[in-house]
């Protein structure tokens, strides 16, 4: 029943994401593609939010980090130095019977096969290489073979040397780059949650042997604090520390920070303390130096990684659900005002009496400002259910009293209060409850 229950919420919310204009199934009018979605006009305007809010973070609020764009193709050697070629792998089982697919480690062989009931019916456990691979140039053979990133941190490797001279950065300081990165997972699922082609917002922080652990400790505070900016539910937030069987070859320690879905509590982000594995690799593989030369203490040596790595995609998933309300009478989407996609609803009371005129005019003196929406189709009451479904925090109605005195009326989305203030104060409203 609870897993019903689970099913049932999801069902919803991706009814809602369709509905609504946030995500689409890729190549829907074909009959899709497994595990590939589009955004659409709010999805792709909530997405852009939060990679703003992310890099606004990292990047504006901060003088130690660095942005940087990588390119998705990259030199094959790259993916040899950091093991992707090698070890970037799942254990993957097939089904003799109805050759469905699974991952060994997910599935019990000693029990009928799930999808048809046959037992017995499991091929051998063989290693399966996540990378997509293509070719480059009109010949396709393996001197041509290129890989599709699985990962925006080796452009972030590669080009350290780069941006420390190109920015004149001492240590400690970090890189971070928002980017498509590419998997070709055995079991995509759970919507957005896991997906072949995602985003990623990662940042690589770079430090001196010795001070990993105190920046390593840093960046978990900190990490888990920007979710507070994000709105969601403290109470449904976790660390997970990986243990000796869970931590990555590279890595000194890990923690991911978990939220509770509707199927259980799963990653959102990764912090790890990477130690110098990875540049230490990438100096022995391309014969350059990559060390760091301490003018104070006249070091040199290769310095140590702290990473902060989330999924973009992820997180919207993660917003979603957060948010997603049902009340008596409505369904609404309880968004931050800083990721909703639209930020406020500029709505006429009536077709009528100069109302859509003055709603246009102050729609024409927000634009450029803030997405705003102008409706004047239907009741008063059901504009306000269309709004709280794509989660816009204000609508702002213009009505008769707005004709006498120049006010209107604001409606806050979650509790449904109102209030009236003059017009002309509604850009510093939206201004200082956007930012608070």
């Amino acid at each position: 029943m609870a897993e019903q229950n689970v099913n049932k919420l999801m069902d919803k919310l991706v009814s809602l994401a369709k509905r609504r204009g946030f995500i689409f199934q890729s190549s829907e009018i074909y009959g899709g593609i497994n595990s590939c979605y589009d955004y659409g006009p709010l999805g792709i305007e909530m997405k852009k939010n939060i990679k703003e809010l992310w890099w606004k973070s990292m990047i504006y609020e901060r003088d130690d980090i660095e942005g940087l764009d990588a390119s998705i193709l990259m030199h094959p050697k790259v993916w040899e130095a950091s093991g992707h070629i090698e070890g970037f792998t799942d254990p993957l089982i097939d089904c003799k019977v109805c050759k469905s697919r699974f991952r060994a480690d997910q599935i019990d062989v000693n029990k009928p096969c799930p999808v048809c009931g046959n037992r017995d019916s499991f091929t051998e456990i063989r290693q399966f290489n996540l990378m997509f691979k293509t070719f480059m140039g009109p010949v396709e053979d393996s001197a041509n073979v290129v890989f599709l990133r699985p990962e925006t941190a080796q452009g972030i490797y590669v080009n350290f040397h780069n941006v420390r001279e190109a920015a004149r950065r001492k240590l400690p300081f970090g890189i971070a780059q928002i980017g498509k990165a590419f998997r070709n997972e055995i079991t995509p699922g759970n919507f957005i949650f896991r997906t072949r082609e995602f985003e990623q917002m990662e940042m690589q922080y770079f430090v001196k042997p010795g001070e990993d652990e105190k920046w390593f400790e840093y960046w978990k505070e900190k990490r888990m604090k920007w979710y507070d900016r994000l709105g969601l539910n403290r109470d449904k937030l976790r660390f997970h520390e990986h243990g000796k069987d869970e931590l990555a070859h590279y890595a000194r320690a890990a923690f991911d920070i978990e939220y509770e879905f509707t199927f259980g509590w799963n990653e959102i982000e990764g912090i790890h303390n990477r130690t110098d594995f990875d540049l230490k690799r990438h100096m022995e593989y391309s014969g350059k130096d990559l060390r760091y030369f301490d003018d104070e203490t006249k070091e040199r040596f290769i310095p140590y990684i702290i990473e902060t790595s989330v999924g973009c995609d992820r997180i919207l998933l993660t917003c979603l659900i957060d948010a997603y309300t049902e009340e008596e009478e409505r369904v609404v989407l309880k968004l931050s005002p800083a990721i909703a996609p639209i930020k406020a609803a500029i709505l006429p009371l009536v077709k009528r009496d100069g109302m859509p005129e003055i709603a246009k005019e102050i729609v024409q003196n927000l634009r450029g400002e803030f997405r705003i929406f102008y409706d004047e189709s239907g009741s008063i009451g059901r504009r306000y259910r269309r709004m709280d479904e794509a989660g816009t925090p204000f609508c702002f109605t213009v009505d008769s009293e707005t004709l006498e005195n120049k006010t209107v009326t604001i409606r806050y989305r979650d509790s449904m209060e109102q209030e009236r203030i003059p017009m002309d104060e509604i850009k510093s409203f939206l201004i200082e409850h956007i930012k608070a």
